[in-house]
């Protein structure tokens, strides 16, 4: 409806006609607003890329300023000329070869659990049983709990008496206090090792 004096005039709405014949509608997809989304989004990734490239070579001509010039013991090495050590037997026996004449200590090729039970058999085997340490000056090695029985029969040498010097202001004799333990003590893998060491001979 229209009147002179109104301040806004009002217009009926225009009937669209939709040919459902299509099976569609064709109103719905603008091609030029997709295109210039994908225009966009392509340039932006041009120029990040562009940005990155460019940000990287100056962090790298950064690096190499500050690491000075380069000489053998810095110069960059093309890894991929070296292979792949798990699938070649080369490089392994070369690995092998260098392994066995770099000096110890080495890395270790495990947690370590294993390189301690190998310690402790080895420390076992030396601390219950006969060995030579000198065989031409008669030096024997005998075990621990045969020395221990030697000792208590024999006793321990006595140390001369050492001159007594007088105390300091705030100073007290020192007591010696028997250990709780011995100092040693399996660790949880020689533990759970010899409880499956067990096992398998209760089974037998």
């Amino acid at each position: 409806m229209h009147t002179p004096n109104s301040a806004f005039e009002y217009h009926e709405p225009k009937e669209t006609k939709v040919d459902a014949s299509l099976g569609y509608e064709e109103t719905d997809v603008q091609v030029s607003g997709i295109v210039v989304f994908l225009t966009a989004l392509g340039i932006f990734v041009a120029v990040t890329a562009v940005l990155c490239v460019g940000i990287g070579k100056v962090i790298n001509h950064e690096l190499a300023k500050a690491d000075g010039p380069t000489t053998k013991w810095n110069h960059p090495v093309d890894v991929r000329k070296l292979g792949n050590l798990a699938s070649s037997p080369e490089l392994q026996q070369q690995f092998a070869q260098l392994a066995s004449r770099f000096p110890s200590p080495r890395l270790q090729t495990d947690d370590g659990y294993q390189e301690i039970m190998d310690i402790h058999a080895k420390e076992d085997l030396l601390l219950e049983n006969y060995s030579w340490v000198d065989e031409s000056k008669g030096i024997l090695r005998i075990p621990i709990d045969r020395a221990m029985e030697l000792v208590a029969e024999r006793g321990l040498p006595v140390a001369p008496v050492a001159s007594e010097t007088p105390l300091l202001a705030e100073d007290s004799v020192p007591v010696v206090k028997a250990p709780l333990t011995d100092g040693f003590a399996r660790t949880g893998y020689e533990q759970d090792q010899t409880a499956k060491a067990e096992a398998l001979k209760s089974k037998e």
